[in-house]
């Protein structure tokens, strides 16, 4: 069995406005690129201020984002986009469940979609694509953790890809004057061989 991380991960090697109803299969998925990141940015930065579904407080820079998608790419662990007629509607990626090695075969995945791209069909084109280049890279199991803001959108699409709802922590998050509760979710991806 790896004592690395790296071994298992590498196995293989603007705003963005509404522009009418786009289904998923107008959507290219590919994998983010440098060029991407300011898009990636400004996406992010809404829900960091405007929102507690993410618990950051200050939205990373455009540089921050580029050492997140080297490392990831160093992992072998997938940064994808969603493009809809040559702008970026929204990104994914999935990272390490936790730093200590034992959880090397675990990720945790991340979805956001620019304002006005939601429910159009982008946040199932990239989670069903990384799932699959989730466990393409090796993963065994994939973790959701949802912030509990009231709304069922995230859980909603994560039970459509075999996610089940695995526990729950209590106010575990204080942003915007309020606690939040972060919902966990799991899915299997692969199996591998005991060690």
């Amino acid at each position: 069995m790896p004592q690395d991380r790296t071994f298992l991960y590498n196995r293989t090697n603007s705003t963005i406005e509404k522009r009418g109803r786009v289904s998923a299969p107008h959507a290219l998925t590919r994998p983010a690129l440098s060029a991407d990141l300011k898009a990636v940015t400004e996406i992010y930065a809404h829900y960091v201020t405007d929102t507690v579904i993410t618990f950051e407080e200050a939205p990373p820079t455009v540089a921050e984002w580029q050492g997140r998608l080297g490392d990831l790419s160093s992992l072998g662990l997938p940064f994808l986009v969603a493009e809809v007629a040559g702008e970026v509607a929204g990104y994914a990626y999935a990272g390490p469940w936790r730093p200590k090695p034992a959880y090397r075969y675990t990720v945790e995945d991340s979805i956001y979609l620019a304002p006005g791209w939601t429910g159009q069909g982008l946040g199932s084109a990239l989670l069903g694509a990384l799932v699959t280049r989730c466990a393409e890279a090796g993963a065994r199991q994939m973790i959701a953790v949802i912030a509990d803001t009231g709304s069922d959108a995230s859980a909603a699409l994560h039970r459509r890809f075999g996610f089940t709802h695995v526990g729950r922590l209590t106010s575990v998050g204080f942003k915007h004057g309020r606690w939040v509760d972060t919902v966990l979710m799991q899915r299997v991806l692969a199996k591998v061989h005991d060690g």
